[in-house]
């Protein structure tokens, strides 16, 4: 059975930085695409960033462009988010997902999730 856990999260100041880590086991991570997805208290959960298999395709949502990256290493089965210039709207609950369909960590329909780690940035 796939599990996801995520590390990494606490509290940093306005303009920080973090790095999130996503430890995968129970299968082939490089088979799965790999996503960080994030929900703040009183909103949805929203996509933030996802990887391809093989690492050579990414995609971020428009606000955190720039200032976060994800990679991944196949060898060590871990994904992480580096996040910089951390902001109080970054401010959530952020979870790691797994999916053999890059699209589905986008929709937030992922088969596979970790039980959240959190982010809190004070301004």
């Amino acid at each position: 059975q796939v599990q996801l856990v995520e590390s990494g999260g606490g509290l940093v100041q306005a303009g920080g930085s973090l790095r999130l880590s996503c430890a995968f086991s129970g299968g082939t991570f490089s088979r799965y695409a790999v996503g960080w997805l994030r929900q703040a208290p009183g909103k949805e959960r929203e996509f933030v960033a996802a990887i391809k298999w093989g690492g050579g395709a990414t995609s971020y949502r428009d606000s955190v462009k720039g200032r976060f990256t994800i990679s991944r290493d196949n060898a060590k089965n871990t994904a992480y988010l580096q996040m910089n210039t951390l902001t109080a709207e970054d401010t959530a609950a952020y979870y790691c997902a797994a999916d053999d369909y890059y699209d589905r960590l986008r929709t937030g329909g992922a088969d596979y999730w970790g039980q959240g780690t959190q982010v809190t940035v004070s301004s």
